[in-house]
């Protein structure tokens, strides 16, 4: 049997990460194979990502855009770690981020009509079964980076005003996206107990 492939979104702090393993765990204690990923990988592409991200490289804002989509392609079609192997061998994928956050993030930046069309054209990016995006304020999302970050580690985007135009890019993109694609919005700002339930609900109707 083929697994589900879920994806967690949301801006930075939004509890994606702590999210995707209570998500994990429930799936597993349900008797369901899950395996957990992320994006940027961990792969050539992927690290190529975070050094931008981290400040420890520069590069153009297409450049990095187009960093992500191939990141995006090997995490697709890795033969050993990537979404299709798992889903083929019945395993669920969550991935904490997908092309959602490259169309919020670098759609800043550069044609939004062109990410769009690098990444849902491109027959080896698979559309997932179920995207949650977990809907948080900017100052929410900055008042945690802060508590959990030094800031040496904070990145590019994590910035009141970036953030701003970050989630205004994210609505937009579920109100275009929201009657061809399976996504479901909930509010990260209450108790990790209260949004975990919720995430539940709305993977468990996917089985």
């Amino acid at each position: 049997m083929t697994g589900k492939f879920i994806v967690i979104e949301g801006l930075d702090g939004s509890g994606k990460t702590t999210q995707t393993g209570i998500l994990i765990n429930k799936l597993r204690e349900k008797g369901i194979k899950a395996v957990n990923q992320a994006e940027p990988t961990s792969g050539e592409y992927g690290k190529m990502c975070r050094d931008v991200l981290g400040g420890r490289k520069q590069c153009a804002k297409s450049q990095l855009a187009l960093l992500f989509t191939l990141d995006r392609i090997d995490h697709n079609l890795n033969k050993e770690d990537g979404i299709n192997y798992h889903l083929e061998n019945g395993e669920t994928v969550i991935s904490d981020r997908y092309y959602y956050s490259t169309l919020a993030y670098q759609g800043i930046d550069v044609g939004a009509s062109w990410l769009k069309s690098l990444n849902l054209d491109c027959r080896d990016i698979r559309k997932p079964d179920l995207c949650i995006f977990l809907d948080l304020t900017p100052q929410k999302s900055m008042e945690r980076i802060n508590a959990g970050r030094s800031a040496e580690e904070i990145e590019i985007y994590e910035n009141i005003k970036a953030l701003e135009l970050i989630r205004e890019r994210f609505r937009s993109i579920i109100e275009d996206l929201g009657e061809s694609e399976n996504i479901k919005v909930i509010d990260a700002g209450g108790s990790v107990e209260e949004v975990s339930r919720e995430i539940e609900n709305a993977v468990m109707s996917l089985y």
